[in-house]
């Protein structure tokens, strides 16, 4: 068995059951994400300024908005779907079936957005206050602190609309190479947008992006006569970038003041933040090279620069993908994330630039910054005790001492109200299918409104176990084996890498099974197959030394810790040594090319879907960041192009590719085709057209019919 030769910590799930129902791919594809997941209250939402929170109850098809007490059972309802739909239908709103998203303004007051209908209702007296119609193309929708605007972008223009229906048009370009209020810099460096209002709702800052001078890149249509192309700007690694700069727009004066962010044209701008008292705007700065980080404070007003507040360099490269946050009746001082030290971290800094304190450290990762209680400390999310876990944590700003505020060993993914009272746990591990809690930081108590019953205990399940191994650097990775339900460890069985490899992603975490890729593990453990996972170096919240391994040597390291892991895995007699496959997608499906072609004597089967084939026909800010450019790192490119393994092919290769895929460009894979033609190498191919990065909807059912029989055939 496994722990004889795994000694360190095991956390194992026994889910053999007596019955034997099998999924289906229907299981797998569908009924993962409903009928078979475990889910909190449908709304769940903490109610603004009380110790309450609502979610909505379904009554035989009659919903109903419910809200609760955090410290008591009482609950009460608060508004009907059908009374809302007569309210909004007299406003000639267009009901919905069920209740929209809301969020708690006072403990009367929610608001909501019904199409691009923005809503402000008053539960007590089921009226509309407050009503602003966007355009039916209005995108990138954000409404001002005191909500009286909303900006929102019409294509490549940026608007800003009040509650009189008043419209000032803050750009009006007929370039459509010119981009305003949108996400740039391909949303690589943590920021999903591009307005960001300041706080007394005077001002917007918003980003102009000038994408002329990108290469266009052709995305083929087949469903019109004749075939048809559409053109995005993708700028490969090497090539040229675009070009952002950063502007104010002054509500009251109606004019535009652009901050002097000045030169290199193709530097990245990060880490966008208002101060508090709307006169500053500060900006991180981050050079192509993506080695040398530094902030910066504007005046507003005159866009000046005023200061330089941080720097920060690395000799491989520096990833702040966070704002500074401010603490709370503050202007002077805010939290900055680093892993300046080797792991993130919190520091305070004041405006002037001068760093008061360090206030975490340690070899853990600050997984997620979550705000201020009312006592002006800390709450964050953190792996401190366990690499595969995540629990709640609070920092005493006075002492600095860190307290732990969730008690189950596993994930705890919580989100925290904004006035840092009131949080909502949703926890779950392996061995426990877990249940959604709702906590008050005031007076440290917990309260579990849903427990979630195993969803699958009618299945024929095997257990899961998490374990770590040591390489030959010693560096630990955490590994996952998914098991049949009939596992006899006298019998041999053939095993399937599932990996992905990549930056960002961890895929070892002690949680319960969620979503397609899960529940496949466990059809393919009903059909008798070992499901196989390892973090390899490269992968997320393990620390900088860990992250930055794979720096200009992409596939290298990560295949070096795939094979360690399986080789020490496969020295359990079960394992089926001449019996071992592999499946990944995106960065999973350029892991899974590698390591058929890099380790050939092991793999025999492998299935990899919109994999990156050649780094340089990626996107230049994320394979810069970990490869440098094809002009500085030759050697680095050379050997992380899997065009030049083709020869190394030996066994049976399936890759998938959605043929509108924006991320991964469908060039990569059909390359891969080419060079397997001329090399006179078996390749098995499937494009699936019509479809971006991943594959959804109906398609997606005979993407896993195809995945899985692929093994089953051939493995």
């Amino acid at each position: 068995m496994v722990r004889r030769i795994f000694v360190l910590l095991f956390i194992i799930t026994s889910l053999c059951s007596a019955q034997s129902k099998t999924f289906s791919i229907e299981d797998v594809v569908l009924n993962s994400y409903t009928t078979l997941a475990t889910s909190s209250p449908s709304g769940l939402n903490i109610i603004a300024d009380t110790d309450m929170y609502s979610y909505i109850e379904d009554r035989n098809e009659e919903f109903v908005l419910v809200r609760s007490y955090v410290n008591s059972d009482k609950k009460e309802d608060v508004l009907f779907l059908n009374v809302l739909a007569r309210v909004l239908e007299r406003s000639n709103i267009e009901a919905p079936a069920k209740f929209p998203k809301i969020k708690w303004i006072t403990p009367s007051l929610f608001s909501c957005w019904i199409k691009n209908n923005y809503i402000e209702y008053n539960v007590d007296d089921n009226v509309i206050s407050k009503h602003i119609s966007l355009p039916k193309n209005a995108e990138n929708k954000e409404i001002s602190p005191d909500r009286n605007y909303i900006a929102y972008t019409v294509e490549n223009n940026l608007f800003v609309i009040d509650t009189n229906a008043k419209i000032f048009k803050i750009s009006d370009e007929s370039n459509e190479d010119i981009i305003y209020g949108q996400a740039v810099h391909r949303n690589e460096f943590g920021i999903e947008k591009g307005i960001f209002w300041s706080s007394d709702s005077k001002k917007i800052a918003f980003y102009r992006m000038d994408e002329s001078m990108v290469t266009d890149y052709p995305i083929l249509d087949i469903n019109t006569i004749p075939a048809t192309v559409e053109m995005i700007k993708y700028p490969m690694a090497g090539q040229t970038s675009h070009q952002v700069t950063t502007g104010i727009f002054d509500l009251t004066s109606g004019s535009i003041t652009y901050l002097k962010t000045g030169e290199p044209a193709d530097q990245y701008l990060t880490c966008l933040t208002w101060g508090p008292e709307s006169k500053f705007f500060y900006i991180g700065h981050l050079n192509r090279d993506q080695n040398h980080f530094e902030l910066y404070k504007y005046d507003v007003n005159t866009g000046n620069q005023l200061a330089k507040l941080y720097d920060e360099t690395n000799d491989k490269f520096v990833e702040n993908e966070h704002p500074l946050y401010f603490l709370p009746e503050d202007n002077t001082r805010f939290i900055l994330i680093s892993e300046k030290d080797g792991f993130e971290h919190l520091y305070l800094y004041d405006t002037t630039g001068k760093e008061i304190k360090q206030l975490t450290s340690g070899k853990w990762s600050v997984i997620e910054y979550l705000g201020f209680d009312k006592n002006g400390d800390i709450i964050f999310s953190s792996n401190i005790e366990d690499p595969t876990g995540q629990n709640l944590y609070k920092l005493n700003m006075n002492d600095y001492s860190i307290t732990r505020l969730t008690k189950e060993s596993g994930t705890h993914n919580i989100s925290v109200n904004e006035r840092g009272n009131i949080y909502i746990d949703k926890f779950s591990s392996l061995n426990n299918p877990g249940f959604v809690a709702v906590g008050n930081l005031d007076n440290n108590t917990t309260k579990v409104i849903k427990k979630f019953d195993n969803p699958i205990s009618d299945y024929e399940v095997g257990k899961t176990e998490i374990f770590k191994v040591t390489n030959q650097s010693g560096t630990d990775l955490y590994c996952r084996a998914v098991f049949p339900a009939n596992f006899d460890s006298t019998k041999k069985y053939p095993v399937i890498v599932y990996v992905y490899g990549g930056p960002h992603v961890q895929l070892v975490k002690d949680e319960w099974a969620r979503g397609r890729y899960r529940f496949w593990f466990l059809k393919m453990a009903q059909e008798g197959y070992i499901v196989f996972t390892v973090d390899n170096r490269g992968t997320a919240n393990r620390g900088r030394e860990f992250e930055q391994a794979t720096f200009r040597q992409l596939g290298t390291p990560e295949v070096e810790d795939q094979v360690f892991a399986l080789n020490k895995f496969m020295e359990n007699p079960f394992v089926d040594k001449e019996r071992i496959g592999v499946f990944g997608w995106s960065y999973g499906g350029f892991m899974t090319t590698s390591l058929m072609l890099k380790a050939n004597d092991i793999f025999k089967v492998g299935v990899g879907g919109g994999a990156v084939i050649d780094w340089e026909y990626y996107e230049i800010m994320y394979t810069e960041r970990y490869m440098d450019t094809p002009e500085t790192n030759p050697e680095g490119y050379k050997e992380a192009n899997l065009l030049n393994h083709v020869d190394n092919l030996k066994g049976k290769l399936l890759l998938v590719h959605g043929t509108s895929d924006p991320t991964v460009v469908w060039q990569q894979t059909l390359l891969f085709a080419k060079a397997a033609v001329k090399k006179l190498k078996p390749l098995d191919y499937f494009p699936y057209l019509d479809h971006p990065h991943g594959v959804v909807g109906h398609d997606a059912l005979d993407l896993y019919n195809r995945i899985t029989n692929y093994f089953l055939d051939n493995l």
